[in-house]
């Protein structure tokens, strides 16, 4: 008797925000801007697609020369962007410019195709997505950030048992209304089984204090499983009975640009090549186990920050953990 098949891995659904960088370019005539794709939740797409997880993505494509260009990134790394017709309104556009080393940014994103989204512009999610990621810039401004957080509420109580991971990502300087952007955090904390924070991200959620105690905080919310993120120093994951630590790669770094979204994808790549990206696995998870997860998405984001801009590996690059 032929053994029974082996159920296919999990699509993951990478929903939030995409957009153009423009990065300064020094030219004969002066300052330049190049435009490169760019966005949290678009880049921690690419990673994953990257990495090997087969990846879908949804938020608001123009139908301009930057959607354009963002859908043949999506292409070429081989993210799935059918979900996404194309829209009538421009992209958004981030302009970089440095001040004394520092990066200000001057953000456009008025009446844009992934700005004016709405709650009735949801898809209709195929039954092979499993696993659910957002975040990002998407969360703050209206009327995207209600569409999103509907997205997620539908998804928790939708009966197909996905798996949902969160990364809020916190820009402080593009938050206009806090009370009313952290309300949502707090509720969308409570919806995701896994939540990703910086250690930055951290405490401007829940003030300062040690990470274990504030970690603990907001795996009270209902989250299974905690990720921070400390930069150079490592990562640190908390669950029930859990407290897993991850040192820093030693590399050379180019720059930090992607390197939480290319954690991101990194993580839940391991928990789909393990076949553990549902909610039920999570609580059933070991110390070695998660271990192992959290050191393979800090090597695979270590291999990002040796490279300018958002440029996450290739599974091929990154070994087996």
């Amino acid at each position: 008797m032929s053994a029974p098949a082996k159920p296919a891995a999990p699509v993951l659904l990478c929903a939030g925000e995409a957009l153009i960088d423009m990065v300064p370019r020094p030219t004969p005539e002066g300052q330049a801007f190049l435009p490169l794709p760019g966005g949290a939740v678009f880049n921690t797409a690419i990673a994953a697609a990257r990495l090997g997880v087969s990846t879908r993505f949804w938020y608001g494509l123009s139908s301009d020369m930057f959607g354009v260009q963002l859908r043949a990134a999506l292409d070429a790394a081989g993210a799935d962007a059918s979900l996404c017709p194309p829209i009538d309104r421009p992209s958004t556009l981030a302009f970089v410019t440095l001040a004394e080393g520092q990066a200000r940014y001057l953000f456009l994103d008025e009446n844009t195709a992934g700005r004016m989204l709405t709650p009735a512009d949801l898809p209709n999610l195929p039954d092979e997505v499993g696993v659910l990621f957002f975040g990002g810039l998407s969360l703050v401004n209206e009327p995207v950030g209600s569409a999103m957080e509907a997205l997620a509420a539908r998804t928790a109580v939708d009966g197909h048992g996905r798996l949902i991971m969160l990364d809020p990502n916190i820009r402080p300087g593009f938050i206009r209304h806090e009370a009313t952007y952290r309300a949502r955090l707090f509720r969308l904390i409570g919806l995701s089984h896994v939540v990703k924070l910086s250690d930055e991200d951290l405490f401007w959620l829940t003030g300062p204090g040690e990470i274990a105690t504030q970690a603990e905080r907001i795996r009270a919310m209902g989250p299974r499983l905690v990720l921070i993120t400390l930069g150079a120093k490592g990562a640190r994951a908390f669950g029930e009975g859990l407290d897993v630590a991850v040192p820093g790669q030693a590399v050379t770094v180019a720059d930090t640009v992607g390197a939480g979204d290319t954690f991101n994808a990194a993580f839940l790549c391991a928990l789909v090549e393990r076949e553990l990206a549902t909610p039920q696995a999570l609580s059933e998870m070991s110390e070695a186990v998660l271990g192992a997860s959290l050191d393979f998405a800090s090597r695979a984001a270590a291999i990002s920050v040796t490279r300018a801009g958002a440029n996450p590996p290739w599974r091929n690059e990154v070994a087996a953990g």
